[in-house]
């Protein structure tokens, strides 16, 4: 189930949110952009990229027209994979990017912490789930020790995913991951 827990700078939680338009106009007061999108056609999990792309091809051309995205790719993850670790650390650290942070989930999940004003909003995003984040806004990524998910990207700059470290140790005041699954 997709959820949005809200914290102080502390780590003190101070707001579950559990139901799907809630926790989208709460992250839209706050400038993120949170939706549900079905495919055209029943995807499985191994659905190549042309698949994916073409099964939401009219979703991703209303975000390209109303953004200014000039590409969009999909990136797969699983528990097998020998980097998942290293990929997991360079994603845990604050950061921001001086482009939009947009995942689609296709399939799996993850979690996105944002950082804005004096509040954490952590965000559990799962399989249907669509999340834009802001240029320019700290926030870090947890996909577990365990990682199995496939995602659609879109980007502006051609550069794609270049990340700005805040050198900001905050995440680690925070459940990670398998933490925020527990959470019930």
């Amino acid at each position: 189930m997709s959820r949005l827990l809200v914290y102080d700078e502390q780590g003190n939680l101070l707001e579950k949110v559990e139901n799907f338009e809630d926790i989208a106009r709460k992250l839209e007061s706050i400038g993120v952009l949170f939706e549900r999108w079905d495919p055209k056609v029943p995807l499985s999990e191994d659905a190549g990229e042309e698949e994916v792309l073409k099964a939401f091809e009219d979703d991703i051309k209303r975000l390209m027209d109303r953004f200014g995205f000039k590409s969009c790719d999909v990136v797969a993850l699983t528990p097998d994979n020998p980097k998942k670790d290293e990929l997991r650390k360079k994603f845990l650290d604050e950061h921001t990017h001086d482009d939009f942070e947009v995942r689609y989930f296709v399939y799996g999940d993850g979690v996105f912490y944002l950082h804005i004003g004096d509040k954490v909003y952590v965000v559990h995003c799962e399989g249907g789930d669509l999340i834009s984040v802001p240029p320019n806004t700290p926030h870090w990524f947890d996909m577990g020790d365990k990682p199995n998910f496939k995602c659609i990207r879109l980007f502006t700059t051609p550069e794609g995913w270049v990340a700005k470290y805040t050198g900001s140790d905050i995440a680690k005041k925070f459940p990670t991951y398998e933490g925020i699954l527990q959470l019930s």
